[in-house]
């Protein structure tokens, strides 16, 4: 859209000129009202005289005047620039802002970022496979929202930290907090299976270090500690007897998180700690308001079962490779037994 300031019978007018269409005069800060548009052509009356305009020749740049239907002159237009990209630092920086505020930018930085980090860290072999098992993982956690309606936005990488599958909306009932945690590590139990199954079928040894790899993050992610899938796990059941055995059995999770943080120098795990403590000091300040519907006692113990079978699968692929010649094979086994 350009704006076009005229003359006529020596008052200013102001046409705003949209392609071939006027979309509005102005006189005076004021709007005037067409008399009758047709096409490329608009009239209006002012001080008892007839002003039209045609707008047939605005591809080439002018326009054409007329007074009461006497042709009274040619305007050339101004070539527009408003649609021109913007130049400079400002420009870049707003189409840099416009990119970040796209989900799947940000996925993309933070994908690439992971890969990276954990690429320079160890090897590009050992990045790509642990973000496959990261994948995996929250892939599980997605599909279990996805079955309960809960709208997701997917999944995020982040470098150094792990995953994380990020939801539109709230759980409703503790057995939906269960399932959606537990199915994260159950995808990681079936990437850990088949990864024994390829590694038997080829021989090729970086089969069976995605099935332990799997297998040892999956089994830390069931740590009975918050924000971790099996600390959430653990305050559903708890928390659906009674609230007081929910932050007591809680605590006690912190306070393995601690000795075992402690053991053997997880410093990450202090910060899960940290923010584990603060979810359950939130949950039971609102206690009496939770929204969350408690699982019955069948729903407990079959939640604890359900918890129990993944952590003893997991185990199970570790304990598979304890044996082998490989030492990275062996080092889950190992990390646990001492």
């Amino acid at each position: 859209m350009i704006r076009i300031d005229l003359t006529l019978a020596e008052q200013p007018f102001s046409l705003m000129v949209a392609g071939q269409k006027i979309v509005q005069v102005f006189h005076a800060q004021q709007a005037i009202t067409f008399d009758n548009p047709r096409e490329n052509y608009y009239q209006f009356t002012h001080d008892n005289k007839v002003i039209g305009i045609d707008t047939g020749t605005v591809e080439e740049h002018s326009i054409s005047l007329f007074v009461d239907d006497q042709f009274a002159t040619q305007l050339a237009l101004p070539v527009s620039t408003n649609g021109a990209p913007k130049k400079g630092f400002l420009g870049l920086a707003a189409l840099g802002f416009k990119l970040f505020k796209s989900a799947k930018v940000i996925k993309t930085v933070l994908a690439g970022a992971s890969v990276a980090g954990y690429a320079w860290l160890f090897s590009i072999e050992f990045a790509l496979m642990l973000i496959a098992c990261l994948v995996v993982h929250e892939y599980g956690h997605v599909r279990a929202m996805k079955y309960f309606g809960i709208k997701t936005k997917g999944i995020y990488l982040i470098p150094f930290v792990g995953g994380l599958a990020v939801s539109d909306d709230k759980i409703t009932t503790r057995w939906q907090d269960v399932v959606i945690s537990l199915m994260g590590p159950a995808f990681g139990l079936i990437t850990s299976v088949l990864g024994v199954v390829l590694y038997y079928a080829t021989e090729m040894e970086i089969f069976a270090g995605v099935a332990v790899l799997s297998a040892l993050l999956n089994l830390f992610n069931l740590l009975p500690i918050l924000p971790l899938d099996g600390g959430h796990v653990l305050k559903s059941i708890s928390f659906s007897m009674r609230s007081w055995i929910g932050l007591s059995v809680c605590l006690l999770g912190v306070l393995f998180g601690l000795w075992l943080s402690y053991t053997f120098g997880l410093m990450l795990l202090v910060f899960f700690l940290f923010v584990g403590a603060l979810e359950i000091i939130f949950e039971w300040r609102g206690r009496h308001y939770s929204h969350l519907m408690p699982l019955d006692k069948y729903g407990q113990i079959f939640s604890a079962v359900m918890y129990a079978v993944v952590v003893a699968g997991h185990i199970a692929v570790m304990m598979h490779f304890a044996d082998s010649e490989n030492p990275i094979l062996s080092l889950p086994m190992t990390i646990l037994s001492s």
